[in-house]
């Protein structure tokens, strides 16, 4: 299975960051989970991390000041020669954003709120194939 020095999760609402922090805890594939309520905070803690280290981001679409979309093309002009693992989990089922999100080459996946240990192994399975 996938291991990451780092997790972040991305969202502004605090109960789902908690849920989601406990089941990535319960899989293991980091030591490292780190929550951000708001996205801008989480793009100026990527400046703290080794480029090197191997990161998974959970993103949400929807959220006050700095969205989703707009998160991933600051992510592109100031980040682009990392190699960190995007996921977009979101609330919406809304074909125009999932096919957004695959319009991003480092969106690695859409996973649909809630996350549930299922989504988070498919979503790694994904990655030991690559």
């Amino acid at each position: 299975m996938s291991h990451f020095d780092t997790i972040f999760l991305v969202d502004d609402d605090p109960i789902n960051n908690l849920i989601n922090k406990r089941l990535l805890g319960k899989i293991g594939i980091s030591e490292n989970i780190v929550e951000f309520l708001e996205a801008e905070e989480a793009l100026s803690s990527l400046s703290d991390l080794d480029p090197n280290q191997s990161l998974l981001i959970f993103l949400d679409i929807n959220m006050p000041v700095l969205n989703g979309w707009e998160f991933l093309d600051r992510y592109l002009e100031m980040y682009a020669q990392r190699s960190d693992k995007i996921v977009i989990l979101s609330s919406s089922i809304d074909y125009q954003d999932r096919s957004k999100a695959q319009g991003y080459e480092i969106v690695s996946g859409f996973i649909e709120k809630p996350l549930t240990l299922d989504k988070i192994r498919i979503q790694l399975e994904k990655y030991n194939q690559d």
